[in-house]
């Protein structure tokens, strides 16, 4: 298969209706997503549905490396299925064909003057997308969404997507572009979740379920979203899109502030303590039981759960570290989570 054109099959495009008691899933509404208008609206470049790939992140991976001008600013691929999804720490997951909104994009930040974002700024993406979903499911579909860090997205508790941002090759000695993946449950039925603290939009009672009202909402809030943050060369504390900076959004829709939690991080270290805050990276800021202020990046966490200390006798005495490192080989996380659907932690 063409690392650049994944399997574009168009010949099955019926509905995949009720057998053995699963909802219908039609297929997306390819003509409503190429429509002109939409995409002018939303500034997206091109894009691409497919009925099966492999990932849909992956695949924009090489893209990008084999033809970079193929694949500008906002160029969007999205599949009907994954079969060889990833998410955070490499963590393989798949979902039913047509029950999940799986889509990646392409991302070169630059400003109104065509001057490049920072790759600094690059870990605020995932969370941008997260604030664009989290609205696109409360005013498309009805249901209330809240943050869960670094970037998933949980209703009333359940989670219902994961987003995973990795960085492209840096070629030419240009920066690197970020290739953004997102993943959400949408008509997955109980037997369906991979584990029960996952959730679906149906089995949140939402408005609607249609796979392409969903999806064309998210993009245009993302992008507009996205827009504004470039124009702002990237600074997560300045107004966005004529209402509060991302920094502001992103905080008061997070349910991990004020929580304590446990940090699992690389090489058996963790961090127990209070959730105090975001700094201007977007990481984590825990101050344990010392008073001591740890930094946890995204790049670096295995996993980032509630903690109480009735826990402290299962997880017995444990190493505890802070991690401060951010990765920018090819293909590395420029701000990601884990497993989509797990409650853990990924994406699409």
């Amino acid at each position: 298969m063409d690392a650049a054109r994944p399997d574009d099959s168009r010949g099955q495009q019926e509905n995949l209706t009720g057998a053995k008691g699963l909802p219908e899933r039609p297929a997306l509404d390819r003509e409503a997503l190429s429509d002109a208008n939409f995409l002018a609206a939303t500034g997206i470049a091109q894009l691409t549905v497919v009925e099966t790939t492999g990932s849909t992140n992956a695949d924009l991976l090489r893209a990008v490396n084999e033809d970079p001008k193929a694949w500008p600013d906002l160029a969007v691929l999205t599949a009907e299925h994954q079969t060889a999804a990833r998410g955070r720490l490499d963590r393989a997951w798949e979902a039913p064909a047509r029950s999940s909104v799986l889509v990646s994009l392409v991302l070169r930040p630059v400003n109104a003057d065509g001057r490049p974002l920072p790759t600094q700024t690059y870990s605020w993406l995932s969370l941008l997308a997260a604030i664009a979903l989290r609205d696109a499911l409360d005013e498309t579909a009805g249901i209330p969404a809240e943050l869960k860090w670094p970037n998933d997205v949980l209703v009333r508790g359940g989670k219902i997507a994961g987003i995973l941002a990795q960085l492209g090759p840096l070629g030419g000695g240009s920066v690197p572009p970020v290739i953004l993946g997102t993943g959400l449950n949408v008509t997955l039925t109980e037997d369906e979740l991979p584990v029960p603290t996952a959730t679906s939009v149906q089995l949140q009672g939402a408005g609607t379920v249609d796979r392409t009202a969903l999806l064309k909402s998210y993009l245009s809030r993302f992008c507009t979203l996205y827009r504004s943050f470039c124009n702002a060369d990237g600074d997560a504390t300045a107004g966005l899109a004529g209402g509060p900076s991302l920094h502001k959004r992103v905080e008061t829709a997070m349910v991990t502030l004020g929580q304590q939690v446990r940090a699992q991080l690389p090489g058996d270290h963790e961090i127990i303590g209070h959730a105090s805050r975001l700094d201007d990276s977007g990481s984590l800021l825990v101050v344990d039981a010392s008073a001591h202020e740890h930094v946890v990046t995204a790049g670096d966490v295995i996993h980032l759960r509630p903690w109480s200390p009735q826990d402290s006798d299962q997880h017995g005495s444990a190493k505890r570290g802070a991690g401060w490192h951010r990765s920018e080989k090819h293909g590395s996380e420029a701000h990601s989570s884990d497993k989509q659907g797990s409650g853990e932690s990924g994406y699409a």
